[in-house]
């Protein structure tokens, strides 16, 4: 109300709908036409604005892959999505034939129609990544493998689907878009339910629609690898207490972010799919050999690290798939390496299928490839960080909107898979490397290890969180309902200090961000924390709401962008609402499919 007294003269949109500078108009437009607030009782019917209607239209799968093909499209001269049609096309039938299955568990027949805008930002000319150019050449992988598989269960879900990669191709489509720029919040009139983007994408998008950026917003997905911690999402907290970064300051909703493992429980899940290149039979037939396959594929990855595979080598042959130009990798490749260059998908499978280890150097963090090794059947030596990395103390990580710490090269791995098939440990200490080789060369031989994938990184997994996402988070309404359901969640007190993230990790459950709201009042507080409060505070900040353990002080949350179950500081205990969640699919509650 406060903002429309302010502003509702800057732009004529407002006045098309009535609003006239007194609060009786204000309240109108935003109960009626943008939603903000609840309808108004005893309106009459027949006098409510009604913008646009919607309709529904009931999403069938869609199965035929041409179709989807025809939508990627190369803007110009730049192949920017030759590599994905390659493994879309690959995998297809896997999709379909997972689809089908999921049918058979699920009822999937009253599901409404989506019409989704996908801008793939970072594969934009303007992003100066060179990520198509360099696919081929040893470069990183981990987001062209997910946008395929994002895309690709979006149109099978039975989708309506826009792609741009380019800005000047992302333009045409919002000039087409009715007030796109108008400041007026008015999204029944916008012909897109969803937008799905990355960070690039959302910062472009935003360049061009510029005021009327609020009508977007609550309908954004945006994929990012590493998380968005609350601290840096919210703009005005991110200034006062230098946290800005390129990729901050965006003042969405938490669970708008979609990471590529579960390692951010403020964010959503998104992941990809772990694929099998080979045939059945291959699978079938396989003898294990006595090697191992290095996890780095470009040189710089082996910088120093030849005393530790030598270690290794004592056990087993080390094979590598390093990307060779003009021979610089020689002088870092120790000589007992077998480097096959870089292979094929289904050559490298059947190099890991062959191997009994994958061995983790250190670098590169939270990638695809340690979850195949695992699959095929190797156990995976995942290093060990001592102090844990994360934006303050590694340069990689500089800029990245979390100061979520890595104890390991892969904490999923670390903690989700576990041993047997993943070991993690200091790759300093040689004497504990090479007992954890001989260890896990032992329950291989003896048949204790087999291959093994999460259900969430199969197609299946994929196909089922995407779909309950899509049905059920909603960031748009007054009063959405709740998700995960309350069933689904129980509130627990931390210890003093103590992170909801890990005081729920403890609990062997998930915090859940959503939740939040419920537990943020006096009686609830009090009721967890087994004694009243000595008084209660207001206050804006990521550790709230939350108990003063030494003054009994309680403090509320005053801004609900900074509910974070990552927050934590010395002396407070936390109230913390946490979920159970379905054994190999994380993202979902045991009611939630």
């Amino acid at each position: 109300m406060a903002w429309m007294s302010n502003f509702w003269s800057s732009d004529p949109c407002y006045s098309t709908y009535g609003v006239d500078g007194s609060n009786c108009s204000f309240r109108i437009y935003l109960s009626e036409v943008e939603l903000w607030c609840p309808p108004i009782p005893d309106r009459d019917d027949e006098v409510r604005l009604r913008p646009f209607p919607s309709s529904f239209k009931t999403a069938d799968w869609k199965f035929e892959l041409n179709g989807l093909l025809g939508l990627l499209q190369d803007p110009g001269h730049r192949n920017n999505y030759g590599w994905m049609r390659t493994r879309i096309s690959l995998l297809w039938d896997r999709w379909v034939s997972a689809a089908k299955n999921l049918t058979l568990k699920q009822d999937f027949s009253t599901r409404q129609q989506q019409r989704i805008l996908i801008h793939l930002g970072f594969l934009s000319s303007k992003s100066g990544f060179k990520i198509p150019e360099m696919a081929s050449r040893g470069g990183p992988l981990g987001e062209l493998v997910q946008w395929s598989d994002i895309i690709a269960a979006l149109y099978l879900l039975g989708h309506n689907l826009t792609i741009t990669s380019e800005y000047n191709d992302l333009i045409s489509v919002l000039n087409q878009l009715p007030n796109a720029e108008s400041q007026c919040q008015v999204r029944s009139q916008l012909p897109v339910d969803m937008i799905y983007t990355d960070i690039v994408g959302l910062i472009q998008f935003k360049r061009k629609v510029r005021a009327g950026y609020g009508k977007f917003s609550c309908l954004l997905r945006i994929v990012d690898s590493f998380g968005t911690e609350a601290m840096f999402n919210h703009a005005e907290y991110a200034k006062l207490h230098k946290r800005s970064t390129t990729w901050g300051k965006q003042n969405l909703n938490l669970r708008q972010f979609f990471t590529m493992f579960p390692h951010s429980p403020d964010n959503s899940f998104m992941g990809f799919v772990i694929d099998r290149h080979l045939n059945d039979d291959d699978y079938d037939n396989v003898t294990k050999k006595q090697q191992a396959v290095v996890y780095g594929k470009d040189a710089m990855m082996w910088e120093g690290k030849a005393d530790y595979l030598s270690v290794i080598r004592k056990y087993v042959d080390v094979h590598g798939t390093v990307f060779l130009e003009d021979g610089r990798a020689n002088s870092v490749l120790p000589e007992f390496v077998k480097n096959h260059g870089l292979l094929s998908g289904p050559d490298l499978h059947r190099l890991l299928l062959e191997s009994k280890l994958f061995i983790g150097l250190g670098f590169p963090y939270e990638g695809p490839a340690p979850l195949e090794a695992i699959a095929l059947g190797c156990v995976f030596i995942n290093p060990k960080f001592n102090p844990p990395r994360n934006s303050e103390n590694t340069l990689f990580f500089k800029g990245k909107p979390t100061l979520r710490k890595l104890a390991s090269q892969h904490p999923y791995a670390e903690d989700f898979i576990a041993e047997p098939h993943v070991y993690t440990v200091d790759i300093g200490n040689l004497t504990e490397v090479e007992a954890v080789v001989q260890k896990a060369l032992r329950l291989i031989d003896n048949n204790k290890v087999g291959m093994y994938l999460p259900y969430e990184f199969t197609y299946e997994g994929m196909l089922q969180r995407l779909n309950a996402y899509i049905q059920h988070q909603d960031f748009c309404s007054v009063l959405p309902v709740v998700f995960p359901p309350a069933s689904s969640v129980s509130f627990i007190a931390s210890g003093p200090g103590q992170s909801c993230k890990d005081a729920c990790w403890k609990k062997r459950r998930i915090c859940e961000y959503s939740h939040f709201g419920r537990l943020n009042n006096q009686p609830t507080l009090e009721r967890f924390l087994s004694a009243p409060c000595s008084d209660v505070k207001k206050q804006a900040d990521v550790y709230f709401p939350a108990l003063e353990n030494e003054t009994r002080s309680c403090y509320l949350q005053e801004d609900p962008l900074l509910f974070s179950c990552v927050g934590e500081v010395e002396g407070v205990v936390r109230i913390c609402p946490c979920r159970d969640y379905i054994r190999g699919q994380t993202a979902l509650c045991s009611s939630c499919t």
